[in-house]
């Protein structure tokens, strides 16, 4: 079993939920708002506003490096269905431009469903 822990767009979670759904990936969890930032010096939302000419938005450029608004979303996933998931992850995330996000995959010893005492890939299905 696979973890695969992917950072992405706030904009793209429900075309993820849906793409994973899709792929018949029904099962998985989303960490509410989360701040960070990669290589980039600014706030994407800033930096739109100031292409557009905000004067508001220029003020605030600066070389300070900014954080960006992100969702985590977290699936476990059997061995078999961990490349599938992370190419699903990928097509429906990457738009080319930087802020597109990150994947971690970790391995998961065990799972367990409290509710029947399931355990490994049974537990997930």
């Amino acid at each position: 079993m696979k973890e695969i822990i992917s950072v992405i767009r706030i904009n793209k979670v429900n075309e993820t939920k849906k793409a994973l759904i899709d792929a018949g990936i029904p099962a998985f969890t989303a960490t509410g708002r989360v701040m960070g930032r990669g290589k980039g010096q600014v706030h994407f939302d800033i930096l739109q506003g100031a292409e557009a000419g905000h004067p508001e938005a220029i003020a605030q450029l600066g070389n300070a490096p900014r954080l960006v608004a992100k969702r985590i979303l977290t699936v476990v996933v059997s061995d078999d269905q961990c490349q599938m998931a992370i190419d699903t992850i990928i097509r429906t995330n990457q738009t080319g431009k930087p802020g597109d996000g990150k994947i971690f995959v970790t391995p998961i010893l065990d799972t367990i469903r409290v509710r029947t005492g399931e355990e490994g890939d049974e537990a997930l299905n």
